[in-house]
């Protein structure tokens, strides 16, 4: 058991290493916790910091996940433990140990657990996402992805452990969204049940997607 453990603790400390964050702060000298959706995610990356920036931030991203994910199935730990030390990685992501357990939404991590255990799924996930940014907003798509990624498995004949898998994703989506790196939410009351509906749905507060994405210290 102890190899596993520390595989699983391992995997939450490279997890949380804050990739986006750390660009945003040497390419541009910005917090990027207060820009845009307020995570230090690619896609803030993107709108924020610099557009090639995103390439080399979203490929660590995967990283993260994609080598403890790969080290329990190099050391015969089995597919399970895999997909535990992956998913543990993209908890660190999305709360990271450095930045006081805020962090990105982890959809790159997924990508990076998908390409070892499951490759097909990656480009599953991928092919949404673009579908997603092609229309201007992937939020609603990747849930879809997550949502009808065990069918999609199923129809391939893949993995068995894959529904278990995107279902821990899904999870970890919508909380994450939900909590919003702790952003405070209105009153209770429809003002509170809407917000949150949008931040499970479309992973913001308010309608306009450009107006969200967009936003500047001032505007929080």
């Amino acid at each position: 058991m102890l190899p596993i453990w520390i595989l699983i603790a391992g995997a939450y400390v490279v997890g949380s290493i804050p990739t986006g964050y750390l660009a945003a702060r040497f390419l541009r000298g910005i917090d990027l916790r207060v820009y845009g959706s307020g995570t230090p995610t690619g896609s803030m990356v993107y709108e924020h910091v610099a557009r090639w920036a995103v390439a080399p931030v979203g490929l660590f991203d995967v990283g993260k996940a994609a080598l403890p994910t790969w080290l329990a199935i190099h050391l015969d730990l089995g597919v399970g433990v895999a997909a535990a030390a992956g998913l543990t990685a993209v908890v660190g992501h999305n709360w990271s140990l450095f930045l006081g357990f805020n962090g990105g939404r982890g959809i790159s991590g997924f990508l990076g657990i998908l390409i070892v255990i499951f490759p097909l799924g990656t480009a599953w996930l991928l092919g949404s996402l673009l579908i997603g940014w092609r229309l201007g907003d992937s939020t609603v798509w990747t849930l879809a992805a997550l949502a009808t990624l065990p069918a999609f498995s199923w129809r391939v004949d893949g993995p068995a452990i894959i529904p278990a898998v995107a279902a821990a994703m899904l999870v970890l989506t919508l909380a994450k969204r939900v909590e919003a790196n702790r952003r405070p939410l209105p009153p209770p009351g429809p003002d509170r049940l809407r917000v949150v509906l949008r931040r499970m749905l479309f992973d913001r507060d308010i309608s306009s997607h450009h107006d969200w994405i967009r936003r500047t210290p001032d505007q929080l």
